[in-house]
């Protein structure tokens, strides 16, 4: 593996967290057309078709693929639409649930027994911190249910982290495609308890062109593209030069939110950016430190 980054590769690094951070403005225009499950719905039917055919199921057991079908297409981002359907900013989403890294570790040590160390209760303090500084500040645009679903959602996203853990080392845009196979049957039937065919019909029929192109933006740009770019990285760097990438999205995603859609960010916005964002840094690079200072 390469040391680091070539510029050409930070650049598609750069591309697909950039991809990742913006999505949360794709979602909130997509909103304003369908109701949440819906959409959830149609995301998930455009990565899994035409794909499925195309690539080969990967070699992991069948409740693998449905729990990570049901875990991150209904939990994370079934949640995640509900909850930015008029419940919280664009912004906050994309920053709240990046404490999806905090549940990871913590599922991992309630289930696998692994030990949590001292700078991991420090970078838990400041996402908490950071948590705490929302939830102080809730208002019209951001309220206690919406924080409430992105927490759930970025539990569920933790609980994929695990089970796509589980599956080993495989071609992960084909896991996406094959384990979508879960989601959207659940999603449909959610979206036609809860919102209704009427709403369904109508969303499908008034729909204009944008909201097409961010169905098409979430299946193509946001799992497909992103997922098969950040792969392809991870197999020519190590998970510590590519990993801390990640850390842009939020920061992608309330820039983007402040740009497309006049989204303020007042100090407490920053400061809570700041203590998670800080919380998720350490966490992440921690480890990389502790390697460097072996040699």
């Amino acid at each position: 593996m390469k040391p680091s980054l070539s510029l050409r590769h930070f650049l598609l690094a750069l591309a697909v967290v950039a991809v990742w951070g913006s999505n949360f403005v794709v979602i909130k225009l997509a909103l304003g057309q369908m109701p949440p499950l819906l959409f959830a719905t149609l995301r998930f039917t455009v990565v899994l078709l035409p794909m499925v055919f195309f690539l080969k199921r990967p070699a992991v057991p069948w409740r693998n693929l449905a729990g990570y079908g049901l875990l991150i297409g209904v939990g994370q981002f079934g949640l995640l639409f509900i909850a930015m359907n008029g419940h919280i900013s664009p912004g906050l989403a994309s920053l709240v649930i990046q404490v999806q890294v905090f549940f990871t570790i913590g599922l991992a040590i309630a289930l696998a027994g692994e030990g949590l160390q001292r700078v991991q209760w420090l970078a838990l303090v400041l996402g908490a911190a950071g948590l705490g500084v929302i939830m102080a500040h809730t208002d019209g645009n951001t309220s206690l249910l919406g924080l409430g679903l992105i927490l759930l959602a970025a539990l569920a996203w933790a609980g994929g982290n695990l089970v796509s853990r589980a599956a080993g080392r495989i071609n992960m845009v084909a896991y996406v495609v094959w384990s979508s196979l879960f989601a959207v049957p659940p999603l449909f039937v959610l979206s036609l308890w809860v919102e209704g065919w009427d709403a369904l019909a109508a969303g499908v029929q008034g729909a204009n062109l944008e909201a097409w192109a961010a169905v098409a933006w979430q299946a193509w740009g946001n799992s497909i593209f992103g997922y098969a770019a950040w792969g392809w990285l991870l197999a020519r760097y190590s998970a510590a030069t590519i990993t801390p990438m990640a850390l842009l999205v939020p920061v992608f995603g309330m820039a983007s939110s402040a740009w497309w859609l006049g989204e303020p960010l007042p100090l407490w916005k920053l400061a809570a950016a700041s203590l998670v964002l800080s919380g998720l840094a350490l966490n992440l690079l921690w480890p990389w430190w502790l390697r460097r200072r072996k040699f």
